[in-house]
């Protein structure tokens, strides 16, 4: 460890946040506000749907956001903050706030510096952009000069939104977790009011989305601003690339841009391949992708990111034992959550795809479509949330290298096999659901490498009972599944039905559904209490 020790010098601000926050309570604030967030982000995109269909604009609108969004995962959500907050969660453990201040200063200003040149090349060069990122836009005028258009808007969300990152970084190691969760409802609040009322007053509908993402990136850095100035770590960014605490990051970042963000790389080598496929394939994709990150937000994200501060912290201080007990205390509850949520978005994937957007120019067949690439992304949701989990107990120990590794063979694999899957199916219509099977697969590799290599480093030891646990699970996962066979194949109902008959069937169901679940668990006499954080 370096540096002092803590300094007794704190404000009120900080006192506030440093009190002692359970893991439950931080989480259900995160998943809360990240539920509220997904039931708007599943409006944003059923108000899409219905406005602009899966057409030649739309693909070109997701393909215009999906380029600044992943750069976003990997300079804010993933690298940068992977890296950045264990290094101030070690400050705030060792050294006085101060010291925490001016390494704030420095990282935000030289990641803001670096930011500014990379948005503005993008918005210089955004044709160049886009025929990298989807290369098969360039055999079609329309869709590659409009995604050029948004593109140009689109980018400059790149150096908010990582800004915003910065500043949530921040707050996550104070133990505040509340306005990040929130910051993505302002997003999907702003595409909404594009969606409904920009698109009636621009020349061409579709970019109205594009200026709604730039606006919505400076609402949400402005957020973050009030609760830093509480803290006093509200401080003008001054680039400083000679800071010690600034080059440590910079460290961790280089392997961490793969180790924290292949899952979004598998993605977007979704994007470019099916960019070659049939039209619509793109937004197919985007569609599947949103209901598989629904419930990957709410609970993977939430997880993940509020156990990094945790892990760090307990590294920081040299508490093995309590590191292991943490991490094992969170796979347990993603085996819990994620094995009946897969099985529900397979055996689901027609009916919530048809309740969500099937009105307007979203038609039948794009239900049915889209089902197909839900169904095999699904089968990746226990992989994901996996990686979100896991790759913190590397990063918590300011190792990044490690997974870098198990990243790069995850990402070959996806490349090789996706290629292969455009080859054989690209004038079919099953293309975007190999696609997305593809991904699923690279997910889990993932996955079970981290897992690997935590158990071999001693880093990770499972405890007691999780045999029994996988037990329970199967048996309640199989039983809610046949509770939902009958209403999952009813095929009339969802694609005829009216829609509050679609949506009180949808809602129905899936109670059905959790009910079983957790009642099947509790009969089977799963204990609760076992299931507390550490």
């Amino acid at each position: 460890m370096i540096g002092a020790r803590p300094s007794k010098r704190i404000n009120n601000g900080q006192r506030l946040a440093m009190k002692k926050t359970g893991l439950a309570r931080a989480i259900t604030t995160f998943g809360s506000l990240t539920l509220l967030s997904r039931i708007l982000g599943l409006a944003r995109d059923v108000i899409i749907g219905a406005t602009f269909g899966s057409g030649a604009a739309t693909d070109a609108f997701f393909v215009a956001f999906k380029i600044p969004n992943f750069m976003r995962r990997l300079f804010a959500e993933g690298a940068f903050s992977q890296a950045f907050v264990p290094v101030v969660t070690e400050y705030k453990e060792t050294r006085e706030p101060a010291d925490v201040r001016r390494l704030v200063a420095a990282a935000s200003g030289s990641l803001g510096l670096v930011l500014l040149v990379i948005t503005a090349l993008g918005i210089v060069f955004a044709p160049h952009v886009v025929g990298l990122f989807a290369p098969g836009f360039l055999d079609d005028p329309v869709r590659f000069e409009l995604a050029s258009t948004m593109l140009r808007w689109t980018f400059s969300y790149l150096l908010f939104i990582s800004l915003a990152a910065c500043a949530a970084g921040v707050l996550n190691s104070y133990g505040i977790f509340g306005p990040p969760a929130f910051a993505p409802v302002l997003l999907n609040l702003t595409l909404i009011a594009a969606a409904l009322w920009g698109a009636q007053h621009a020349s061409r509908p579709i970019v109205a989305l594009a200026i709604g993402v730039f606006v919505a990136g400076a609402l949400q850095l402005a957020l973050m601003l009030p609760y830093l100035a509480r803290l006093r770590m509200l401080c003008w960014p001054r680039p400083s690339w000679s800071d010690a605490g600034v080059r440590r990051i910079l460290q961790l970042m280089g392997p961490a841009v793969f180790g924290s963000s292949v899952a979004q790389i598998n993605l977007l080598v979704d994007t470019v391949l099916a960019s070659f496929l049939v039209t619509g394939s793109v937004s197919w994709l985007y569609f599947s992708d949103r209901l598989v990150e629904f419930p990957l937000g709410i609970f993977g994200v939430a997880l993940g990111t509020v156990i990094l501060p945790r892990l760090a912290s307990e590294h920081a201080k040299a508490s093995p034992e309590r590191f292991t007990q943490t991490l094992d205390w969170a796979l347990r509850w993603v085996l819990l959550i994620s094995v009946p949520a897969t099985v529900g978005l397979v055996m689901l994937a027609q009916p919530m795809l048809a309740t969500l957007f099937l009105y307007g120019e979203f038609q039948q067949l794009d239900v049915l479509a889209a089902s197909m690439s839900l169904s095999t992304y699904a089968l990746g949701l226990t992989g994901f949330i996996l990686v979100k989990v896991l790759a913190p107990g590397y990063f918590a120990r300011q190792d990044t290298r490690t997974p870098v590794r198990f990243a790069v063979i995850s990402m070959a694999l996806n490349m090789v096999l996706s290629a292969l899957a455009v080859l054989a199916l690209r004038h079919t219509g099953v293309g975007h659901a190999a696609l997305a099977l593809v991904t699923a697969i690279a997910a889990w590799v993932n996955a079970l490498m981290l897992l690997a290599g935590l158990r071999r480093l001693g880093v990770y030891r499972p405890g007691a009972g999780w045999r029994r646990l996988r037990q329970l699970v199967a048996i309640a996962t199989l039983l809610m599944a046949l509770a939902l066979y009958w209403p999952a194949t009813q095929a009339d109902l969802w694609l005829e039905g009216s829609l509050w008959l679609r949506v009180g069937a949808l809602l129905l169901t899936v109670g059905v559904g959790v009910l079983v679940y957790f009642a099947v668990l509790t009969l089977l006499g799963l204990r609760w209490h076992s299931l507390r954080e550490p």
